[in-house]
C-alpha cells in the first residue's frame, strides 16, 4: 500500500522527515518497507532554468546550427542550438551544465561543456520531449512568461515532488488502508489533531433525477447509500489529482473515475459511479443472480456467476459485482452526462466469496473483504459529490439515499489495569493509557480503581477483545520502550528437550544437500481435489480455511506429496527433468477431538541418476536409490531395529513401509502414474514420506565420527538360497544378531531368481565385513563367526548355503 507524504500533511501537521515518519509508523505496527520519490516530471527539472536568448547567429561551420548567447540569470552562456525556430529575444528552457535530463524516450542525458564544430557550448536549449513533458521535437519551447531569467523551470511547470511510503499492511489492519487511517495512527503517536475535509457546504441542487434503491439482503449489504449528479462533463482530471494518483502508481482515467479512486485511497471508502442513463428501469436492486448467469466486466471478459456473489442490478440484469468489479455496460464513458454514485458497506464474507470465485483482486475488494467503516459511506459520498461538482461541473439532482436498517454498534470492552501490566510487562501511568486510547478514537465509557470500559468504533475490525485494546496501548507506547527485566520470566515455561531439533534438521539438510538434493519449501495450503482423488487421504480430515484466498488454496495439506509434485512439474516444464528434492514440512488433520498436525520429511527422486556423459550411459533412478537415502538418514539419526514390509497401496505402485516398534516411521515407493498426472508430472517419481516427529523423538542424536581402526577389516562372502518371501531386512537382522560386535556391515551384491534353482526360491550373494578394534582377527575367530552366521541363517530363515 502506497501513502503520499504530501497528502498525509493535509490530514495532520507534520514537521518530520519521511524517514522519521517511516520509523514512527513501523514502530507502531505499520511496517514501512520502503520510501520512494515521486516527481510529476522525472528528475524534477533540477538544474533547468528559464533563460533569454540575447544573440543568435548562424554557426560558421554548420548550416543547420545556430550559435547563441543566453542569459540564465546573472550569467551569460554560449549555447550551440540545432532547433530551426531559435531566435533572439525568446524566453526559453535552458538545461545548464551539469544538469541531467530525462527525455520521454531513451536514456538520461547529462549536460556537459562541449565544442560543437569548433564552437563552445555550455548548456542546452530544450524541446518538450527532451525534458519529459511532451512528445514534440519540432523545435525548442518558446515561453510566454515574465518570470526573471534564472528562475527554476520547476517553478514555471509547477513540478510536484513527493515522498511515497510503501507500507506492508497486515490483514488485520484494514482500518489503515487509506491516508486517513495512517493519519489516525500518527495522531496517536504525535498527539496531534486530524483535520478532515469539511462537507458542510454540501447541498442538494434539485430532485430531478431520483433513482430508487432496493436491497434484498441487509445481511450481505448492511448499508447502501447513493445520489445522482446530472449535467457533468467527463474529461481529464486536473494536474493535482493526476499527480496524486500517479504518486500511488495509479493511472488517471477520467475526472469521475479519478475522484472515486481519490476517495478510496484518501478515506478507505470504495465508491462506484454508474452511468445513470444506462440503468434500465431507473432503479437499483442489490441482490444475487442465478448461478451460470453471464456477466461482462469492465475488462471485456464474460464471466459465469456462481450465484453466491452479491450483484448491483437494474431491472434488466447485473451492473456490477458488488464491491469487486464494475460491468462494461454501466461504466462511465466520455459521453456520460449523469451518474449515480454508490457508497456502501458490504459484508466482508460476501465480497471475499465473489472476489475469490472470479479471481479478481481490486483496490475495492481488498478493503471490503477486510472490513470497511460502516459510518463512512455518507461522508465519503458528500465529499466525492462536492469534488465532482468542482471538477466536472453538474448538479446534485437527488436526495441522498441511505438504507441502513440495522446500524452497526460500537463494541464495548472491559479492561483491567492488572492485565495491562501483566501483558505489557510494565506499569504505565493511567493518564497515559487514557490519552492513548482517546487519541485512537477508543472512547472511555466508565472507570473504576481496577479498570475501565471502552467503546471501540466498528472500523477497528481488529480490536474485539481486552488483549486487542492492550495491544493498541502498547504499540503507541512503543515496543522498544518496554525494558527487559534482569530476571526474565513467563507465565508458562515450556519443556526444553535435551535434543536441539533445529540443529538436527539443519545437519540432516546439510547431509542431503551433500548428496545432491535440493531443499524446497512449499505452501501449506493446497487443493481440496488432491484429497478427493488421492486414494489414501481422507476428505473428512481436510482442515478447511474459512477466509480462503482461492478455491485452489482452500485446505491445509494432509501430505507433502502433492506440493512436491507441483514443484517437480514446474521444473520439468522448464526442461529440468533430473530432480532430487527434499522438504521438512507440516501436515494437518481434522479429528473428532479437534485438530492435529505432524512434522514430516519428504524426499523426491525422478529422472536420471547423472547427466549424460561420454564416459558412461545415463541410467534412470530406481527404487534402491531412494531407499539408500532413507537408510542413510536412519543410520545418521541413530535409528535401528526398524522393520520393513512390502506394500502395494496408494500413493504407490509398489513400495516399503518402515515400522519402528508398533508405529509407522514412513513409506517409500514409486508414485502411481495417476497421482503424478494429477499434478501434471508425466515421468516416474520415487517418494519417501517419513515421520520426522517420530524420528527426532527416537533419535539418539547424529552419529559422531570415530577414530579409524588400526586393525584390518576382513570380508567373507556367502551365497544363500532362500524363500522368495524372505527379505534382505530379515537376513540383515539375523546376521547382526549372530555376528555380534565383530560384524560391521552386511551387503548384497547379487540376486538370482530363475530356472537353475527351485521354484519359489531366490539366491542372495552376501558380503560380510568383520573387524575387531582391539586386535587383528585370526582365521580361527573368523571361521567361528562365519559358522555362527551360517547356523543362524539355516535355522531362522531356512537358508541353503551354496558351496
Amino acid at each position: 500500500m502506497k501513502i503520499s507524504i504530501n497528502r498525509l500533511k493535509d490530514f495532520i501537521a507534520l514537521d518530520h522527515s519521511p524517514k522519521e515518519i517511516a520509523s514512527l509508523l513501523t514502530g507502531s505496527g505499520l511496517e514501512v518497507e520502503g520510501i520512494g520519490r515521486f516527481e510529476s516530471i522525472r528528475g524534477g527539472l533540477e538544474g533547468v532554468v528559464i533563460g533569454e536568448v540575447l544573440t543568435c547567429e548562424r554557426h560558421p561551420n554548420a548550416d543547420k546550427l545556430s550559435v547563441t548567447t543566453v542569459d540564465v540569470g546573472g550569467e551569460i552562456v554560449p549555447i550551440v542550438c540545432g532547433a530551426p525556430n531559435v531566435a533572439k529575444g525568446q524566453k526559453v528552457v535552458v538545461a545548464k551544465e551539469g544538469s541531467v535530463l530525462y527525455p520521454v524516450s531513451g536514456e538520461p542525458l547529462e549536460i556537459k561543456k562541449a565544442k560543437i564544430r569548433g564552437e563552445v557550448s555550455q548548456g542546452m536549449i530544450c524541446a518538450e520531449d527532451e525534458i519529459g513533458i511532451g512528445h514534440s521535437h519540432a523545435g525548442i519551447m518558446v515561453l510566454d512568461t515574465d518570470l526573471p531569467n534564472g528562475t527554476p523551470a520547476s517553478q514555471y511547470f509547477e513540478v510536484v515532488s513527493d515522498h511515497v511510503l510503501e507500507i506492508g499492511l497486515t490483514p488485520n489492519r484494514a482500518d489503515a488502508a487509506s491516508h486517513l487511517g495512517v493519519a489516525r495512527d500518527l495522531k496517536a503517536l504525535l498527539k496531534r489533531e486530524i483535520c478532515l475535509p469539511s462537507v458542510d457546504q454540501f447541498k442538494i441542487d434539485n430532485n430531478k433525477r431520483s433513482i430508487p434503491v432496493e436491497v434484498e439482503s441487509a445481511i450481505d449489504c448492511p448499508r447502501y447509500s447513493g445520489l445522482t449528479i446530472s449535467n457533468i462533463q467527463v474529461g481529464p482530471s486536473p494536474n493535482w489529482l493526476q499527480n496524486y494518483l500517479r504518486a500511488l502508481d495509479l493511472e488517471p482515467i477520467n475526472n469521475i473515475v479519478d475522484i472515486t479512486n481519490f476517495i478510496l485511497h484518501d478515506l478507505g471508502q470504495p465508491l462506484h459511479a454508474f452511468d445513470a442513463d444506462r440503468i434500465e428501469g431507473g432503479k437499483i436492486i442489490v441482490k444475487k443472480l442465478p448461478k451460470e448467469t453471464s456477466f461482462v466486466t469492465l475488462d471485456d471478459k464474460e464471466r459465469k456467476l456462481s450465484g453466491e456473489e452479491l450483484m448491483i442490478c437494474d431491472q434488466k440484469g447485473g451492473l456490477c459485482i458488488a464491491g469487486v468489479f464494475g460491468g462494461k455496460g454501466s461504466g462511465v464513458s466520455d459521453s456520460t452526462t449523469t451518474i449515480f454514485l454508490e457508497s456502501a458497506y458490504f459484508s466482508p464474507d460476501i465480497i471475499r466469496k465473489g472476489s475469490q470465485f472470479h479471481g479478481l483482486k481490486t483496490d475495492a475488494s481488498f478493503r471490503f473483504e477486510r472490513g470497511t467503516d460502516p459510518n463512512m459511506p455518507v461522508y465519503a459520498l458528500k465529499r466525492a459529490a462536492m469534488l465532482i461538482k468542482e471538477i466536472a461541473g453538474g448538479e446534485i439532482s437527488s436526495d441522498i439515499i441511505d438504507l441502513y436498517p440495522h446500524p452497526v454498534s460500537d463494541l464495548s470492552i472491559e479492561v483491567t489495569y492488572a492485565n495491562i501490566r501483566r501483558l505489557i510487562g510494565k506499569e504505565l501511568a493511567k493518564e497515559e493509557i487514557k490519552t492513548t486510547l482517546e487519541n485512537l478514537d477508543i472512547k472511555l465509557l466508565s472507570e473504576s480503581e481496577t479498570g475501565f470500559t471502552v467503546s471501540v468504533k466498528p472500523y477497528r475490525v481488529d480490536v474485539t477483545r481486552e488483549a486487542d485494546v492492550i495491544e493498541e496501548i502498547l504499540r503507541i507506547h512503543g515496543f522498544d520502550n518496554v525494558p527487559l527485566s534482569e530476571n526474565l520470566k513467563a507465565d508458562y515455561l515450556a519443556e526444553h528437550p535435551a535434543k536441539d531439533l533445529n540443529k538436527l534438521q539443519y545437519r540432516l539438510s546439510e547431509i542431503l544437500s551433500g548428496l545432491g538434493y535440493f531443499e524446497i519449501i512449499t505452501n501449506s495450503l493446497t487443493k481440496p481435489i488432491y484429497a478427493e482423488k488421492s486414494g489414501f487421504l481422507e476428505v473428512n480430515k481436510n482442515v478447511e480455511i474459512l477466509n480462503k484466498l482461492s478455491e485452489d488454496l482452500g485446505v491445509m495439506r494432509q501430505s507433502l506429496l502433492f506440493s512436491g509434485l507441483e514443484v517437480m512439474s514446474h521444473n520439468i516444464n522448464r526442461r529440468q527433468k533430473d530432480l532430487k528434492l527434499f522438504e521438512f514440512g507440516t501436515v494437518y488433520f481434522k479429528e473428532e477431538s479437534g485438530y492435529r498436525e505432524e512434522k514430516r520429511l519428504a524426499i523426491f527422486l525422478t529422472g536420471d541418476r547423472a547427466a549424460e556423459s561420454w564416459l558412461a550411459p545415463s541410467k534412470p533412478v530406481s527404487f534402491p536409490d531412494i531407499y539408500a537415502v532413507v537408510e542413510l538418514i536412519l543410520e545418521k539419526m541413530g535409528i535401528d531395529n526398524t522393520e520393513v514390509k512390502i506394500i502395494h497401496s496408494a500413493p504407490f505402485e509398489y513400495g516399503l513401509q518402515i515400522d519402528l516398534g508398533t508405529k509407522e516411521l514412513g513409506k517409500i515407493g514409486l508414485v502411481t502414474e495417476g497421482l503424478g498426472k494429477l499434478a501434471e508430472v508425466k515421468q516416474e517419481v520415487f517418494f519417501a514420506d517419513l515421520n520426522w516427529d517420530l524420528i527426532t523423538k527416537k533419535s539418539k542424536g547424529l552419529k559422531k565420527y570415530s577414530e579409524i581402526s588400526k586393525f584390518p577389516e576382513v570380508r567373507r562372502d556367502l551365497s544363500l538360497v532362500i524363500d522368495k518371501k524372505v527379505t534382505f531386512d530379515q537376513i540383515k537382522k539375523v546376521a547382526n544378531k549372530a555376528g555380534g560386535n565383530l560384524l560391521q556391515k552386511v551387503g548384497v551384491f547379487d540376486v538370482y531368481q530363475g530356472d537353475k534353482i527351485e521354484s519359489g526360491k531366490k539366491a542372495y550373494a552376501l558380503s560380510f565385513y568383520l573387524q575387531d578394534n582391539e586386535q587383528t582377527l585370526t582365521d580361527k575367530v573368523i571361521d567361528k563367526a562365519m559358522s555362527r552366521l551360517i547356523e543362524s541363517f539355516e535355522k531362522e530363515v531356512g537358508a541353503l548355503i551354496r558351496k
